[in-house]
């Protein structure tokens, strides 16, 4: 086997697919710039690692299941009369994840709790955290289906399993006594959005933001 194609297997075995793809190209710029084999090395190896870094965001958004893609630019800080938009920027650092506490959006309808919360969630991908995103009435049936065909237990490590997991509309979702058994334990973070005041939980460790 010729040296090229050598190099091409050992490349595909470990799976470098930037670096298959860019070492001739950059090989000549290094050569043109002048670079020490150090120099090209690192390059190379950074594109590798910014491909993979790529990649693994992408999975972990998939994975988050978002209805659709919300970032923090995209709200509209005039429309809520009144936001503490330095408490909210806040939450945006993730101290909460690592707190192991709740961040809660309360208020009316249509002020952009849901917003917030599938951009702070978003925001938790982007910085490495594993995320599931989800309405409370989707996560309820999901778990009353489970408990019925007796496989709650695998079925709540879908929602156990992730760094952050984001319930929406809460506040819309009336809990009788079967649907509200299947709690989450206190220590999974989470984010609850369109939660009414009536459904504060006893003991629930919160930074709670109040838009209206």
């Amino acid at each position: 086997m010729n040296p090229t194609a050598a190099l091409a297997a050992h490349l595909d075995y470990l799976r470098l697919d930037h670096v298959s793809e860019h070492y001739e190209s950059l090989a000549k710029e290094a050569a043109a710039q002048n670079w020490t084999p150090v120099d090209y090395l690192q390059r190379l190896l950074e594109g590798e690692c910014l491909c993979r870094q790529q990649r693994a965001l992408e999975r972990r958004i998939r994975a988050a299941r978002f209805p659709v893609i919300k970032t923090v630019d995209q709200f509209d800080w005039s429309w809520p009369k009144k936001i503490n938009r330095i408490q909210v920027q806040n939450l945006f650092r993730l101290g909460f994840l690592t707190e192991k506490a709740n961040a809660v959006f309360v208020g009316g309808v249509g002020l952009g709790k849901s917003h917030l919360a599938a951009a702070l969630s978003y925001e938790a991908c982007q910085h490495g955290h594993s995320v599931f995103f989800t309405t409370a009435i989707d996560a309820i049936n999901n778990l009353i289906a489970a408990q019925a065909a007796h496989r709650l237990k695998s079925e709540l490590k879908k929602y156990l399993a992730p760094d952050l997991l984001c319930l929406d509309e809460l506040g819309y979702l009336p809990l009788d006594k079967t649907g509200a058994r299947p709690a989450l334990p206190d220590h999974q973070p989470a984010l609850r959005a369109r939660l009414d005041r009536a459904h504060h939980q006893q003991g629930l460790q919160a930074l709670v933001v109040d838009l209206q």
